[in-house]
């Protein structure tokens, strides 16, 4: 009869192995891929040449850096455990699509960094959970337009950076919930036109970059709201001098002169400065053709210089990734593994699992001789 109890004792040690073995052994220090530290919440998988999110990521983790991977694609249920997160760094990877969903658990995410991949659209709704989303990061990526109201829910957005991407144009009231937005990048796109009162809700906005577009005029009355505005780049866009739609620009440009910097750089077409554009020169009225055909596009690709202090934008090499943001290698790392789960982790499962039906085995043979 001890033969039973001896192979019950075994099953039982080897499943509490097993389980070991399922949850732990998966940090660095044990042959993991990322680095984690259980004072910090930190998880950093950077340049690990991960093609998938790794899928026992501690649910408590508060920043999970996944920069410089080969991500294609998420499944929409990818964050869905990790509803304490308050940062998470996807650029540098190659996703081309979101799914619907896929951020829904984020509740308390406060910067979400999409830099550098090729996303060529936003499913409606992406960001509607981001409800504390104060830095959104879409720049460098393949965008062509927006869904309307992708950014509605996200009423505490400080700073939100679409330089860099294929925009032609822009929704109505696409920033219109934006409130207490800051700075707002736009540079080194391909829009053509912006809609009438597209800025009128930005009364916080401080900085607004426009350069390197395909811009001839503005709408009357564009700026007039942005009464906090002190910075505002509007060069190296083909301005059309030659027609009273400048006009309103031209007379902004000279009221501001002085008092909100980069203005006086704006230049027409023929290289005269907008500001000083006269009603005589600008008098013919503007009837423009199709603006989806009516000037060739160059798709720009190198980056723009900004002086915002938030995140450096400009690309490093991958083995310099940590040292540029700021990260550093944590000094600690856990006492009971708790990250993702490596190789040696699936070899170790896969024998126990081995082990643990040997001894289901043994049980069942002898109870039935019992």
């Amino acid at each position: 009869m001890m033969g039973p109890v001896l192979a019950a004792c075994l099953l039982i040690i080897l499943s509490t192995a097993w389980i070991s073995q399922a949850n732990g052994a998966t940090c660095k220090k044990d042959g993991g891929v990322c680095t984690c530290n259980d004072q910090t919440k930190n998880v950093d998988c950077s340049s690990k040449g991960l093609t998938a999110i790794p899928s026992n990521i501690p649910v408590d983790t508060n920043r999970l850096v996944l920069q410089g991977n080969k991500l294609s694609s998420l499944p929409h249920t990818a964050f869905h455990r990790l509803n304490k997160l308050t940062f998470l760094d996807l650029r540098y990877n190659k996703l081309q699509t979101l799914p619907a969903g896929v951020f829904n658990h984020l509740v308390e995410l406060d910067r979400l960094d999409l830099n550098y991949n090729q996303l060529k659209s936003l499913p409606p709704g992406v960001f509607d959970h981001l409800t504390k989303l104060t830095i959104l990061w879409l720049n460098q990526n393949k965008l062509q337009s927006l869904p309307h109201g992708v950014f509605d829910k996200l009423t505490e957005l400080k700073t939100l950076y679409l330089q860099i991407n294929q925009l032609e144009r822009l929704p109505n009231g696409v920033f219109d919930k934006l409130s207490q937005l800051q700075k707002l990048y736009l540079q080194e796109n391909q829009l053509q036109s912006l809609p009438k009162g597209v800025f009128d809700k930005l009364t916080e906005l401080k900085t607004l970059d426009l350069q390197t577009n395909q811009l001839r005029s503005v709408p009357e009355g564009i700026f007039d709201s942005l009464s906090s505005l002190s910075t505002v780049r509007l060069y190296n866009n083909p301005w059309d001098c030659s027609c009273n739609d400048i006009l309103y620009l031209s007379k902004w440009i000279r009221e501001k002169e002085g008092k909100v910097n980069g203005i006086e750089s704006a230049t027409c077409a023929n290289k005269k400065a907008v500001l000083e554009i006269t009603e005589e020169e600008a008098a013919e009225d503007c009837v423009y053709p199709n603006t989806t055909t009516a000037i060739p596009t160059t798709i720009i690709t190198t980056l723009a210089s900004s002086n915002d202090d938030d995140i450096p934008e400009l690309p490093v090499p991958q083995e310099n990734f940590q040292k540029f943001l700021g990260y550093q290698e944590p000094d600690h790392l856990p006492t009971q593994p708790q990250c993702l789960m490596s190789i040696s982790g699936y070899l170790g499962l896969m024998m126990s699992l081995v082990l643990t039906s040997a001894a289901i085995l043994y049980v069942i043979h002898f109870l039935k001789k019992a």
